[in-house]
């Protein structure tokens, strides 16, 4: 992906690429370990605004429902005791303020709640490019840290990091928004 030249070229709304993007977490199991696990289906959308950067906003929706940990038993009682998914189908973050910290780099803090419970939460975000895609598709490519800042202690959850697919304790690039 090349790095576009003017932030005012990103102008414009984007969408979510859930098929190059993985919504991943690491929770504490007893203390001993650490269980890592995703979320499958989720949605999210973008304002970016070049000329007035801060004005930048962004939600995404999770399925609570499509937790995964590569254990059954385990996502069940996820589902069912920790998420009551039942009840509280949908994790939802909304952002509330984006303050630019360098030329590409900005932090976002906005409104996370998962299982009825809103608590504000702060990520680092970073675009790293842009680019045309074969289908003419204008997707914009940005990376994160492995988890956000702070992340409320809502339903055992511990620690919640969006991110690509790649190797662990590094940072991926999300892959994924696309021009709407």
């Amino acid at each position: 992906m090349t790095t576009t030249t003017s932030l005012s070229e990103l102008t414009g709304d984007y969408v979510l690429d859930t098929a190059h993007t993985r919504i991943g977490f690491v929770a504490r199991h007893t203390m001993a370990t650490k269980v890592r696990g995703q979320f499958g289906e989720f949605e999210g959308s973008a304002h970016l605004d070049g000329d007035d950067p801060p004005k930048l906003s962004a939600q995404l929706t999770i399925t609570a429902k499509s937790i995964q940990t590569r254990n059954q038993h385990r996502d069940e009682a996820l589902r069912s005791k920790f998420l009551d998914t039942g009840n509280y189908p949908a994790i939802t973050f909304t952002s509330t303020k984006v303050e630019q910290t360098g030329d590409t780099n900005f932090t976002v803090t906005g409104d996370l709640t998962i299982r009825g419970v809103t608590k504000p939460v702060t990520v680092d975000f970073k675009l790293t490019g842009a680019k045309t895609d074969p289908w003419g598709n204008f997707r914009v490519g940005s990376s994160y840290p492995k988890k956000a800042r702070e992340v409320p202690p809502a339903a055992g959850v511990r620690s919640l990091g969006v991110s690509r697919t790649g190797s662990p304790g590094r940072r991926h690039p999300m892959g994924g928004l696309a021009r709407h």
